[in-house]
């Protein structure tokens, strides 16, 4: 009974916590935003407090670093990244068109007769793109703005983010501490085991591949801007920020990259090569380098799973559930490994029959 009644007890902790998400998203986006941040920068809190830093030195040495760089790239870089945004949106139709033409005229000559019934296909698909563009990039940002905006304009936002980074991290290990007061001290030890694996996955994840999203973002952007590619800076940083999903942003942005280049410089082939090359030397580093050595193998997260959990926490949450859906993917994939384990250790699992078999004292068959 009493296993009932606790199991009972954190169902309803975690449905009120559910509720009060769901009801408060609006405004939880500057807090969530700086309790992720404090996380990812934890380490580096620690380690200038053990070369002698105070905590408290060390907090604000990192949070007003990161916000002079924050800064930095909205004065320099969102300017850049907002035009060419524009101007892509402004030029996709014509894009389309080019690439509709040429597609048209290798059919031509390669399919004879059968031409028509492809060009057909062709011009649904080009139209479809055309048409449903607008739309994607209109309901994109307005999701952003009324999920994610609405009620804390940007300016709170920069505000209240770094105040809130900046008190968790100098409370960080309190914090923690407290908390493990708090843990059933007939199942502490198991928590913490439990609390330890989820916060090597998580940090695994969220550090290390958010690591590997910055390198292959700016490996990508810089390549693409060398060669000469149109919105070259735009696509390069969006998929290194979409790598964070596995090979989904990489097989996007290549996609994206190359069907922009072929318009832009076809009849040359070379600078379509190149931009092909760029993507696959970031694949490789990603999967011979980067990968294995900053994430390792600590995450095991499926990526269908890492997806599904994405596109379901932003459905039901916003952008705050977008920040929040790798760590609860994370938590819960433990759980389901950890509670996988005890179940095939577990008589409902085994062979009743055999383990009164393999019993000593009983009459076993040799």
């Amino acid at each position: 009974m009493r296993i009932e009644r606790q199991a009972l007890f954190w169902l309803a902790a975690g449905l009120v916590l559910i509720f009060l998400i769901a009801l408060l998203q609006d405004i939880l986006l500057p807090f969530v935003a700086g309790i992720v941040i404090a996380y990812f920068v934890n380490p580096l809190a620690d380690l200038l407090e053990r070369a002698g830093l105070p905590r408290i030195l060390a907090a604000l040495l990192i949070v007003v670093g990161a916000t002079a760089l924050i800064v930095l790239l909205l004065v320099f870089l969102v300017p850049i990244l907002a035009t060419q945004t524009q101007q892509l949106v402004t030029a996709l139709p014509d894009h389309v068109e080019g690439l509709r033409n040429m597609l048209e005229s290798a059919a031509r000559e390669r399919l004879g007769d059968r031409f028509e019934a492809v060009k057909a296909a062709i011009d649904q698909a080009a139209q479809g793109m055309s048409e449903n563009w607008g739309n994607v990039a209109a309901w994109a940002a307005g999701s952003i703005w009324s999920r994610g905006l609405a009620i804390f304009n940007f300016l709170s936002l920069m505000l209240i983010t770094p105040l809130v980074a900046f008190y968790v991290l100098v409370d960080w290990h309190p914090m923690l501490e407290k908390v493990d007061g708090w843990l059933p001290r007939d199942y502490a030890d198991n928590i913490r085991a439990l609390a330890t694996d989820i916060n090597d996955a998580i940090s695994a994840f969220i550090r290390g591949q958010g690591t590997v999203c910055l390198v292959l973002g700016t490996i990508y952007a810089i390549g693409l801007s060398l060669i000469g590619l149109n919105y070259g800076l735009l696509i390069g940083i969006m998929t290194g920020v979409m790598t964070f999903v596995p090979f989904v942003g990489w097989a996007l942005g290549t996609l994206t990259a190359t069907s922009l280049a072929v318009v832009q410089f076809w009849p040359e082939v070379a600078p379509v090569l190149m931009v092909l090359g760029v993507f696959l030397l970031g694949q490789g580093l990603d999967a011979g380098l980067l990968s294995p050595k900053i994430v390792g193998s600590k995450v095991g997260l499926h990526p269908v799973w890492l997806i599904f959990a994405l596109i379901s926490f932003s459905y039901l949450f916003g952008f705050v559930g977008v920040l929040v859906a790798v760590p609860v993917a994370a938590a819960v994939a433990v759980l389901v490994r950890h509670g996988l384990k005890a179940y095939l250790g577990s008589s409902i699992y085994g062979d009743r029959d055999a383990d009164a078999t393999n019993t000593p004292g009983t009459n076993a068959t040799p």
